[in-house]
């Protein structure tokens, strides 16, 4: 049966070399509340000690990213991206990430292409604390080319009812802090594809495929070390639809962010987009621009805020405030 169902392009024996040479990277991610290993129909976590445990969940992917590292053959960063894309989300409301799980899928499985993502993957869950506790590979021929792969993850994290972060308490005269991105993260990759014809172009001493290739920020630790310090109001990790659709989704529809778009600290990546013929909507519209996430608090925690994050290891900038709704725009920017 595994000859005829090889010869059908389904390879059974690279599924199982792909598992085995992720075991030792996947175990590190394991705590004492990981209770089984890989393997089993399903995963099993022990949640701990809590009062009123709310889980909060996040699935994402990483999108056509994944066909410019397929290009290139630097496939190490992708896994971060995947897990920091959902991560990040569920970090908006406050949670603690507890664990992960990933879905891969390709037209033929290659178990080094395979193990490279994943690794990058664990890699990341490492850096946070979070258990990379279940995944699936799934080599689908005839869905996909031989050479085609797709990612996609979902990331479970707790917080206590009371310590939800929602945006409801969100009023006007509040700060807005923006972290950096460390580029594009994992958005407007279509587009991005389509502008830079020539992805070996130099740019600041590196090429353009090194700079849009790499990987997605992790947020976990700094902000988690924040919200210990003080009352952080609302948070939005900037995805795709950059500042516009995403910083509405932390405060009240009666609010306006005012942003200063000259506080963002200038990316070489994003100064080579504003030289094509795009609109600032389309730029902001489609593009962190050097944005990757952002935190409200009261300007009474302003400083704390920025201090703490600074002894974090970020690089925290104000980047607007507060406003009452005078029009219809949730999200003003002023480019100066």
């Amino acid at each position: 049966m595994s000859d005829a169902y090889k010869q059908a392009g389904v390879d059974k024996a690279a599924g199982y070399a792909a598992v085995k040479r992720i075991g030792a990277a996947v175990k590190k991610t394991h705590n004492s509340q990981v209770l089984n290993e890989l393997g089993g129909f399903g995963a099993f976590f022990a949640l701990g000690k809590y009062n009123d445990p709310v889980l909060v969940s996040g699935t994402d992917g990483v999108g056509t990213k994944m066909l410019l590292a397929l290009q290139q053959q630097q496939l190490s960063g992708i896994g971060q991206d995947c897990f920091a894309m959902c991560a990040n989300d569920i970090l908006c409301h406050g949670a603690k990430p507890l664990f992960f799980l990933d879905y891969l899928a390709c037209g033929k499985l290659n178990p080094e292409t395979a193990a490279e993502i994943i690794e990058g993957m664990a890699h990341a869950c490492e850096m946070t604390g979070t258990a990379l506790i279940g995944g699936e590979m799934a080599e689908m021929p005839g869905m996909y080319q031989p050479n085609d792969y797709d990612i996609a993850g979902f990331c479970v994290g707790v917080a206590e009812r009371d310590a939800l972060i929602d945006g409801t308490t969100v009023s006007e005269g509040d700060v807005i802090i923006g972290l950096p991105s460390s580029g594009l993260h994992s958005n407007g990759f279509s587009l991005a594809r389509k502008l830079f014809t020539d992805t070996e172009q130099q740019l600041e001493g590196q090429s353009i495929s090194s700079l849009l290739l790499e990987p997605t920020r992790l947020y976990i630790n700094p902000i988690r070390a924040l919200i210990e310090k003080i009352t952080v109001k609302g948070m939005a990790h900037i995805t795709g639809g950059g500042l516009p659709e995403n910083l509405p989704r932390s405060f009240p529809d009666s609010l306006s962010a005012k942003i200063d778009t000259t506080s963002v600290p200038k990316q070489a990546i994003y100064q080579a987009l504003q030289q094509f013929d795009l609109s600032e909507d389309d730029l902001w519209g489609t593009f962190n621009m050097g944005v990757g996430f952002c935190v409200i608090v009261s300007q009474s925690d302003a400083d704390l805020a920025m201090q703490t994050l600074q002894q974090a290891g970020e690089a925290p900038f104000i980047l607007g405030e507060m406003t009452s709704k005078a029009t219809d725009e949730a999200v003003c920017l002023h480019h100066g």
